[in-house]
């Protein structure tokens, strides 16, 4: 009897990921547009709404080719591999109060542990496509996010040495408890979580992977049709799930005035973090590869232990 709510909630929920990720490409799109003072999609329907909808049909019905030297089995099965965990860590995201689907202990833990599997992804779609520039990408992609994702775990200790648990459902009600939102007292880990994050999800100034300059594009060179749409679809699942990480960890996730409901108030946080995301995409160049590798190891992790510390120095201080 457990096990339909849950497949009924998971079904639901896909569709709306799926529908909120056409939103986000179309969001994304306008945002830069205006940005870079251009029209953006304006022809298939009212203010371009229907631009998405004919890419991803164009996606779904175009010719699905594998290349011949590919590995056959480990280039079918890395578009999965990539994409199932950025929708199964949404299973600890809490909407509301009330609407959740799994309450764990230890929530920030599975949240992170699992989306280092999409890593996994990057390398055998680069490796099986028997292409160099998509192996370079790969192993530059694998690099970057291995390495980012030590300060991106890194900046949320903090977070969890104050409230002192790993759920992520306990983290919001500890900011309700003390009427603060925790990007305050730990705006020093938000700053490394938002740069981070960033760098984690392969996004301009830092989407090397898929610099078209030198690696045509990256890991999913020879990918095409739905098998590249999974890929694409990854990425911003992952986008709305770090953007829902940042609501609940550091701006009190639901929490929000009365007169409207949870749900609205964490979309509308969530939605801030995506501006975030493309507005720097729309202003900002790429890094090069060097200083983007020494940024994270010589500066990030420092500032990020930094941050534990003092919050070890400060919990300790206040008994």
């Amino acid at each position: 009897m457990e096990l339909m709510p849950m497949v009924l909630y998971a079904g639901v929920l896909l569709q709306l990921i799926l529908a909120g990720v056409a939103a986000a490409i179309l969001f994304e799109r306008k945002v830069i547009g205006y940005m870079q003072l251009r029209t953006g999609p304006n022809r298939h329907g009212p203010w371009g709404i229907l631009q998405t909808v004919a890419d991803v049909l164009k996606l779904l019905i175009k010719e699905d080719i594998i290349p011949h030297a590919a590995d056959r089995k480990v280039f079918v099965l890395a578009p999965i591999i990539a994409f199932v965990p950025s929708f199964a860590i949404l299973a600890t995201v809490s909407w509301s109060e009330n609407l959740y689907a799994a309450d764990l202990n230890i929530g920030v833990l599975y949240f992170i542990g699992l989306s280092s599997v999409t890593t996994l992804g990057v390398l055998m779609g680069g490796w099986s496509s028997n292409n160099k520039y998509a192996l370079l990408g790969s192993m530059r992609g694998v690099a970057q996010m291995i390495s980012y994702e030590i300060p991106l775990v890194l900046s949320i200790v903090g977070v969890v040495i104050l409230v002192g648990s790993l759920n992520l459902r306990d983290i919001v009600f500890f900011q309700e408890s003390i009427g603060l939102w925790l990007f305050i007292p730990q705006f020093l880990g938000f700053v490394v979580y938002m740069i981070s994050a960033i760098a984690e999800l392969n996004r301009s100034p830092f989407d090397l992977p898929e610099a078209e300059s030198e690696l045509v594009s990256g890991y999913h060179t020879e990918y095409s049709g739905f098998r590249m749409a999974f890929f694409m679809l990854a990425e911003y699942v992952y986008a709305i799930a770090i953007s829902a990480l940042a609501t609940t960890i550091f701006f009190g996730g639901w929490l929000g005035p009365d007169f409207l409901p949870g749900e609205f108030w964490f979309l509308l946080k969530m939605c801030f973090f995506m501006f975030v995301w493309f507005w720097l995409r729309a202003t900002l160049p790429r890094a090069r590869v060097d200083h983007l590798m020494n940024f994270g190891w010589k500066v990030l992790i420092p500032l990020a232990l930094l941050n534990i510390v003092i919050t070890s120095i400060i919990k300790v201080w206040m008994g």
